[in-house]
């Protein structure tokens, strides 16, 4: 059990996929072997919510994604109008309002040859759009779930920036065999100072008094979620740290959740084995998950606009 798991939804099996301009059945939606991300892990993505008929945050996530097309020099071949035209088109088509999760994914184009030079590409970008109706099973929340602290770190800025979201997720996948080996639902990862930094899929938080902490944001990607979390936990009154902390603290802590696109907040109720608070959810969750519901709400409302 883990916070991307979804409740099953036989719309699924019908779906369109959009794939450079055009629109194919699941079953037939294809991209080259050649594909950069297919060949080497080149690409990046987003992860996005449909909230009646409105991408919550949309500007927020297309920040991230052309900052990451920036960052390693890849040429989505769209402007971000095109881009957010797209995203409509494809849960228009598909019919979907609500209750929709959708995962935008890039890559440098297909090779002439398998090979990492980008001089070998030929054409231009590959842009995929998967939409499914897909919505948390309400389960995880009520139960909460355990993580294990994975021996795989997170590498600094200069081996491979995490901020980046993204095609090399590796080593988020081995930290994730090695956490339900274990016995647990996802994989709590180090930074390379030993200090705490993220989970394989999502942004780890924890409670310590009344004040929320999170890491420093150096080792792991900047969520949408995580960092309306902190906001609205400032311009609620609560104190909300970015900093080094260690597992010591997290083993000691009141309470401790997780953020992410398609889960929201998840209550964390064990750590390698160690009850976290009562086990069970804590109330400065809760209370963080309204303040973070309504400003999505805040967030669609303003797209009516």
């Amino acid at each position: 059990m883990g916070t991307h798991d979804a409740l099953p939804d036989d719309r699924n099996v019908g779906i369109e996929i959009y794939v450079n301009g055009e629109f194919f059945p699941r079953a037939e939606a294809r991209v080259s072997v050649f594909d950069s991300g297919f060949v080497v892990g080149d690409g990046i993505w987003e992860g996005l919510r449909l909230h009646q008929g409105h991408f919550a945050f949309l500007d927020r996530h297309l920040d991230r994604l052309f900052a990451d097309a920036a960052a390693t020099h890849l040429d989505i071949g769209m402007t971000r109008e095109q881009v957010t035209a797209a995203l409509h088109e494809t849960v228009n088509r598909n019919q979907m309002t609500d209750g929709v999760h959708v995962r935008i994914m890039i890559t440098r184009g297909d090779k002439k040859t398998p090979s990492q030079h980008p001089s070998n590409v030929i054409g231009g970008p590959n842009v995929v759009i998967i939409a499914e109706h897909k919505l948390a099973d309400p389960g995880v929340r009520s139960s909460g779930i355990s993580l294990f602290t994975a021996t795989v770190r997170r590498p600094p800025p200069d081996t491979l920036d995490q901020r980046i979201n993204s095609h090399s997720k590796l080593h988020e996948v081995i930290a994730l065999i090695q956490a339900t080996e274990a016995g647990a639902d996802e994989a709590l990862m180090l930074d390379p100072t030993g200090a705490v930094a993220t989970c394989n899929a999502t942004n780890f938080f924890v409670v310590r008094g009344d004040e929320v902490w999170t890491s420093t944001g150096l080792y792991n990607l900047p969520g949408i979620t995580r960092g309306v979390v902190l906001e609205v936990a400032r311009e609620g009154g609560i104190v909300a740290r970015e900093h080094a902390f260690s597992l010591t603290d997290v083993y000691s802590a009141d309470e401790a959740f997780v953020t992410g696109t398609f889960g929201g907040l998840t209550p964390v109720v064990k750590v390698d084995g160690r009850i976290i608070g009562g086990g069970v959810e804590g109330s400065m969750t809760t209370h963080l998950r309204g303040l973070y519901e309504a400003a999505v709400e805040r967030s669609i409302g303003a797209s009516h606009g």
